[in-house]
């Protein structure tokens, strides 16, 4: 079982980027968002203009991401995850150093982060999108699409609420939605698990991952305990 979760409004309670850029961008990059809503412009061109709007220099943008908060029972999920050996990756179409900063700063700087990459100084930043395809379902800087499906493992675990989740909506084994992500899914009628929080998540994972050992291996050689 491979787990990817989503970052933004998943992991923290909010969207870090958007956060970044109320503070140190300037007012057009929300004209930048409305066209990326129109449908006039992709979600990979939306964050490459964007980012070109920050400014401040990297103690202000510590500063901005220093107030961005975990979502509660993330870190005991996390922690659930490494006890069973379920790998754990993070998979966002934000920002990589600014979604690594939050993790660091909560102990979690290990888990493994596929997200845009930014570069260039203060005024003249630039964002990198390795993981983009143009046959994203999701217009996205990072496919999640494609970074999933070069994953062979029999059972793909996705959790998520926004709409760059939309193009893994379909292909996850088991996905666990809410918000944006769990409308999407009633109105295409894609099948999902509701949750609010990662106790929820933990709870039924920890169900799927003792069938799965039950099934591999004799029953007393396993002990797990529920978790709260």
């Amino acid at each position: 079982m491979q787990i990817y979760c989503d970052f933004d409004g998943t992991i923290v309670t909010q969207d870090t980027f958007d956060k970044v850029l109320r503070e140190l961008a300037s007012p057009e990059w929300e004209q930048i968002e409305a066209a990326w809503h129109a449908g006039e412009i992709s979600a990979a061109q939306c964050m490459r203009d964007q980012v070109a709007l920050l400014a401040g220099d990297d103690a202000a943008l510590q500063a901005v991401l220093d107030s961005v908060d975990l979502r509660p029972g993330f870190q005991s999920f996390a922690k659930w995850c490494a006890e069973q050996s379920l790998p754990l990756t993070i998979v966002s179409d934000g920002v990589e150093q600014m979604i690594r900063s939050v993790l660091r700063r909560h102990g979690l700087q290990h888990l493994p982060v596929i997200a845009n990459q930014m570069s260039g100084a203060p005024g003249r930043r630039r964002l990198q999108q390795p993981w983009m395809s143009v046959t994203c379902a999701a217009a996205s800087g990072v496919c999640k699409c494609s970074v999933m499906g070069a994953d062979r493992n029999s059972t793909r675990v996705y959790v998520g609420d926004g709409r760059s989740d939309f193009c893994v909506a379909g292909k996850a084994s088991l996905l666990f939605a809410r918000g944006v992500l769990a409308r999407h899914c009633v109105d295409h009628g894609l099948p999902f698990i509701p949750y609010e929080t990662f106790g929820e998540v933990q709870r039924y994972l920890y169900l799927v991952h003792r069938e799965s050992l039950s099934a591999d291996a004799p029953r007393s050689g396993v002990v797990l305990e529920e978790c709260a």
